[in-house]
């Protein structure tokens, strides 16, 4: 494909190298299925890195179960009548490194021609029956753990609105949205955790109001302890803030009780729409100081942004404070 080499696996019984119109791989013994699908246009200029952070957005989702990926194929759209080529093979090698650095294979893909580029991956991966996680497994007194900050929404803005500063909010972005959640995946099998989600295109606040309807609880975070990226808060304040974030705290605000005291730019970062954004691990609380030094161990950051409560009788899911 576009004079990428695929290394040869033996899991793949049938594939890319016979021009196949499916794959056939070999499954793990005693595995459950993982499936998932994402995709989306570029958030950053360089076609590479573009292709890096969409294909980690997308193996996260496996990642957020407790899953390992194994198996990915592209989803491409792309304007190849006006576009040069060697754009779509850069965007195709960046996916291609973080499948091979996630252990999976990519065994095929499917591309449209559109006026607008939008790149990333079907995902399937295994998970053992008995540790996974899901957003319905938080219980009261569970501690909240946040592994990445907030803030790629933003500066996705500030980078297409090519304000000053736009290279560095680059670096930024790749630094962490191009990073896999596998550590924190590999933590929700070792520990047994029941819930976890990763922070994406809800942003922080309503992927934890998810996780707490789901598991008919109350969700409280110390927003002063969410870390955020450099310069996110700044930009915010001058109103770089993506439609969707708008989005999100309007669709989320009927059950989110925030505040009086809170900066109202602060809260809005709390809803901004995230691209490949960390994990939000639900960690009972004698386990925290394990987990805790196991994501700090291999190079994560662990921190801690709230509580788990009982469900409240006004309705109110989520608590900021």
């Amino acid at each position: 494909m576009l004079g990428l080499n695929f290394e040869s696996d033996e899991r793949i019984l049938a594939g890319m190298g016979n021009s196949e119109d499916a794959a056939i791989v070999r499954f793990p013994d005693g595995k459950a299925l993982v499936q998932t699908l994402d995709f989306f246009t570029p958030i950053v200029n360089d076609p590479f890195r573009f292709g890096q952070i969409a294909a980690a957005n997308s193996l996260s989702d496996v990642y957020a179960m407790g899953g390992v990926p194994y198996v990915a194929m592209n989803i491409v759209c792309f304007p190849i009548a006006t576009m040069d080529v060697s754009i779509l093979r850069e965007i195709l090698r960046g996916g291609l490194l973080k499948v091979q650095e996630a252990g999976a294979m990519l065994v095929g893909g499917h591309s449209v021609q559109d006026k607008e580029i939008k790149y990333g991956l079907s995902v399937s991966g295994f998970v053992d029956p008995d540790r996974y996680a899901t957003n319905a497994g938080l219980r009261p007194g569970d501690v909240l753990i946040l592994t990445k900050p907030i803030g790629t929404g933003v500066l996705a803005t500030a980078i297409k609105g090519n304000w000053e500063g736009c290279e560095g909010f680059e670096e930024d972005v790749y630094r962490w949205a191009s990073r896999l959640n596998r550590v924190p995946g590999e933590a929700v099998a070792r520990f047994k955790l029941k819930a976890a989600t990763d922070i994406t295109g809800f942003g922080l606040g309503g992927h934890a109001l998810e996780m707490a309807t789901a598991s008919d609880c109350s969700i409280s975070i110390d927003v002063s302890s969410v870390p955020i990226m450099d310069h996110a808060l700044d930009l915010a304040r001058v109103g770089l803030l993506p439609l969707g974030s708008h989005a999100n705290k309007h669709f989320c605000q009927k059950t989110v009780e925030a505040s009086s005291a809170l900066d109202p730019v602060l809260l809005d970062l709390v809803y901004d729409a995230q691209t490949s954004g960390g994990m939000l691990l639900g960690v009972p609380p004698e386990m925290l100081c394990d987990v805790r030094a196991w994501l700090r161990d291999g190079g994560e950051m662990a921190a801690e942004i709230g509580v788990v409560e009982p469900p409240r009788a006004d309705g109110k899911r989520l608590l900021l404070c």
